[in-house]
């Protein structure tokens, strides 16, 4: 069936500014090129998007004789102003951005639970607030949180888990109830795979899994090209996993004895003490004994993820997969062969720890974008 002339009017806007976005200014005639829409169907889409305030002339392209076929046409910046916040068990990180998401300004303070619920997310609140005034904006159109913990698919709501600080789920409820925003949560390791998706390690990638190796330990599943969450929003919850060598099992309320025991940061500073290593120092890659060591155990984790879903690409995520860089990941890998008949291949973090921040960031523009310009196709 034909689309209507509104919906198709809608879906040729959506493109044209999806392009602007990806290939930055553009002029009419190559808009009509990228696009491959008549003249006249491009110089009403471009009289339309202006008058949206969604698009203006922001130069003229030096490529072309000056006049009207001369203008470059940008998205407007500064139409919406997003934020994207980092929450750690001690900590937060704010970053605020444009339409575009370029970065206006950005800020961390460390937060603890000896503030007290009450306190920590005031102190959270006011950075956001000090941030949001040194970007010179005005509102904020979408805030997007990264978490840990569990968000239940059904609410979109940061579920309330042991182990975590209170304040990370009032926190949430508080921007929702001040914010005259779209306040959306996410789990930090999907935001992290989010990030290595669109711009890190997997872009050439539509399958793979990110094994998030910090202070926790998770893993985030990518399938077709969109995150997996599963039925109660805890696909990836790999800290959990039963595996030899800890101390018993793990519980429903807790991870000792699972994966996390071998793999979370603490559990790598132990390992390197015992090398003679300083855990407190960056992760060393010159240690040959000490890497084959932490890649045994890594790969343990990723040989399991590998049976069931057989993603074709590991990521090594967080701090530890970062620092680790190929070092680490060509010793798991090598393992991991021997562990698994699935070919697997293994690539350290190209973003590291900034990654569920620029997560956050990308989900938030994402979703602006899609009130703005319209609901996409599909999404991840």
């Amino acid at each position: 069936m034909a689309a209507s002339p509104s919906t198709a009017r809608a879906i040729n806007d959506r493109f044209a500014l999806r392009l602007l976005q990806d290939e930055g200014p553009l002029t009419a005639t190559q808009l009509k090129n990228l696009t491959g829409l008549s003249r006249p169907t491009v110089a009403d889409l471009v009289e339309r998007l202006q008058g949206s305030g969604l698009v203006h002339v922001v130069g003229e392209s030096g490529a072309v004789r000056r006049g009207p076929n001369a203008k470059l046409y940008g998205i407007v910046a500064d139409r919406a102003h997003l934020a994207a916040l980092d929450v750690r068990t001690s900590s937060v990180s704010v970053t605020v951005a444009d339409l575009l998401g370029t970065t206006l300004a950005e800020a961390s303070v460390p937060v603890g639970d000896e503030h007290g619920t009450g306190p920590a997310v005031e102190k959270a609140v006011a950075l956001l607030e000090r941030t949001v005034k040194e970007a010179g904006a005005d509102r904020l159109h979408t805030v997007a949180v990264g978490a840990p913990g569990l968000i239940d698919p059904a609410s979109g709501e940061l579920r309330d888990s042991t182990g975590l600080p209170a304040w990370h789920r009032r926190l949430v409820g508080v921007l929702q109830e001040r914010l005259p925003a779209q306040v959306l949560v996410e789990n930090e390791t999907n935001l992290a795979a989010f990030a290595e998706l669109r711009e890190g390690a997997a872009r050439d990638r539509e399958d793979f899994v990110l094994l998030w190796l910090g202070q926790g330990v998770g893993a985030a599943v990518v399938l077709d090209g969109r995150l997996r969450r599963g039925a109660s929003g805890g696909a990836g919850e790999i800290g959990f996993l039963p595996v030899p060598g800890t101390s018993g099992l793990p519980s429903a309320t807790g991870c000792d004895g699972g994966f996390h025991e071998l793999a979370c940061a603490s559990a790598v500073g132990t390992l390197a003490a015992a090398h003679g290593l300083d855990p407190a120092e960056a992760l060393p890659t010159d240690h040959a004994a000490f890497l084959d060591a932490l890649a045994a155990r890594l790969a343990v984790g990723a040989a399991a993820v590998v049976s069931v879903l057989d993603p074709g690409c590991v990521v090594l995520g967080g701090e530890t997969g970062h620092h680790g860089g190929t070092a680490l990941a060509a010793r798991v890998a090598a393992v991991l062969a021997s562990l698994s008949p699935l070919r697997t291949e293994v690539r350290p973090s190209t973003l590291g720890d900034a990654a569920v921040l620029r997560g956050a960031l990308l989900l938030a523009r994402d979703a602006a974008q899609d009130a703005l310009f319209g609901p996409p196709a599909t999404g991840v």
